[in-house]
């Protein structure tokens, strides 16, 4: 029997539409928006002015402390201006803003597509590579990926997972990664593994991937301590927490991380930007994304600059179709939607998603009839129709003592209840309030 978490999941229609489209690249725009947060925790801080000249890899904007990340210009050319730009949530944010000229890449970059896989970094080596690329979690999280590496004193990692699951229906890069680059996500699994100082390395795939599982299983045999876990398909596989739970039985107690049990996790995409980071001084200022849609002509897979503006990816899709009523940035499960075209791709852009409007449209929210469903699908063993009700009464003491900040949004409380209510929407609001609270005591 297959692996899968323990508690709770849902299944949607996956529409893997893209996942046999190899990925492309995207052609380089002439003008990129490269925000200063791409990231979980403090903005970078911009080190360039109007004018400067940039090369391609070139740092310009510095972490601002442990838990932020560097940014670098994924393009040559001239800084046009550092201004205040609207981001795909509709708020302003300080971003950088580059005309191209020419593509010249910083001489360190490696551009030769020749593998290397004898590891000479140190440890310590490996973290500051990582940490001076750039490098976040490329799941969709955005968290820097040293932080991770950085192991506390007193805690020790046991096992590095590659969380290759990619549940969230529609996207396909991930996918597509593990096809075409499997030796340099092994490699780079393994320079994860040397600065954890682990043994053993799990990479995660769901079954609805057997090309994957097939190719990554073989490819893993050239590798000492990797290996490669089918995994059920269930929704959200992905979540930490639940990867945890399908691969080693542990379970990571409320408000804790992974390293609490001895678990480390990176995604797939993270650990072939590590490889290129370690072994080729390359920093993070490209990606792999998937288009998608329905209605898309061409659901493809394009690996793009950062800054980029989504226009161009439904351009290089097909164009946007004329139902579409929504442009979501991630997948449907746990993306938002985008408030323009003319925002730009950054580093956490797993996906684009363009949806009809039949699609989009929400139904009328009833009265609760107490079913359970919502309780029964929770992957955190919450009890969202409660939660629901706190948030709205503004109750946060007792969102907080229910443990609301345990909730990863995944959506199958809303995805499931035949009420149609917004649950989701809800704890989201609650959460974030008391978050804020949380935060204030410190």
């Amino acid at each position: 029997m297959l692996k899968t978490f323990s508690i709770g999941g849902i299944h949607p229609e996956e529409n893997k539409l893209s996942a046999n489209s190899a990925i492309q690249v995207l052609p380089i725009p002439q003008t990129v928006t490269i925000p200063i947060a791409q990231h979980i925790g403090a903005p970078a801080k911009p080190i360039v002015k109007k004018g400067d000249e940039v090369k391609v890899g070139q740092v310009i904007a510095q972490s601002s402390g442990f838990v932020s990340a560097n940014i670098h210009s994924s393009v040559s050319g001239t800084v046009f201006k550092v201004d205040d730009v609207m981001d795909g949530t509709g708020f302003r944010r300080t971003s950088i803003i580059i005309k191209v000229d020419g593509d010249e890449w910083m001489e360190s970059i490696d551009r030769s597509e020749a593998l290397v896989t004898e590891i000479s970094a140190s440890k310590e080596e490996i973290i500051k590579r990582v940490a001076d690329s750039g490098i976040v979690g490329l799941g969709g999280a955005t968290f820097p990926a040293h932080v991770k590496l950085s192991v506390p004193p007193g805690k020790t990692a046991e096992v590095l997972i590659i969380n290759a699951v990619e549940c969230e229906p529609y996207l396909t890069s991930d996918h597509r990664v593990m096809l075409e680059k499997a030796d340099e996500v092994m490699v780079g699994t393994e320079i994860l593994m040397k600065a954890l100082e682990v043994k053993r390395a799990i990479i995660g795939i769901e079954n609805n991937k057997p090309d994957a599982i097939a190719h990554m299983t073989q490819i893993a045999t050239k590798y000492a301590g990797i290996e490669v876990c089918p995994l059920k398909t269930q929704y959200p596989q992905g979540g930490e927490k639940q990867l945890i739970s399908a691969t080693l039985k542990r379970e990571v107690p409320s408000g804790a991380l992974p390293i609490e049990v001895g678990a480390v996790v990176q995604n797939v995409g993270t650990a072939l930007a590590v490889y290129e980071a370690v072994q080729k001084n390359k920093p993070l200022f490209e990606r792999v994304a998937t288009i998608t849609g329905k209605s898309l002509k061409n659901p493809s897979n394009w690996k793009f600059r950062v800054g980029t503006p989504v226009s161009d990816i439904i351009e290089a899709a097909g164009g946007m179709p004329e139902d579409t009523a929504k442009i979501v940035g991630g997948g449907p499960m746990m993306g938002k939607a985008l408030v323009s075209v003319d925002v730009p791709l950054t580093k956490g852009s797993s996906g684009l998603l363009l949806l009809a409007k039949e699609e989009t449209a929400r139904k009328a929210t009833k009265a609760c009839i107490r079913c359970g469903k919502c309780v029964s699908v929770c992957p955190m063993g919450l009890e969202p129709y409660l939660l629901m009700v706190l948030a709205d009464k503004k109750d946060y003491e007792r969102l907080e003592n229910d443990a609301v900040m345990d909730c990863m949004e995944c959506g199958s409380c809303s995805f499931t209840c035949p009420a149609t209510r917004p649950l989701l929407d809800y704890i989201r609001l609650g959460k974030g309030k008391v978050g804020q609270i949380m935060r204030s005591r410190k």
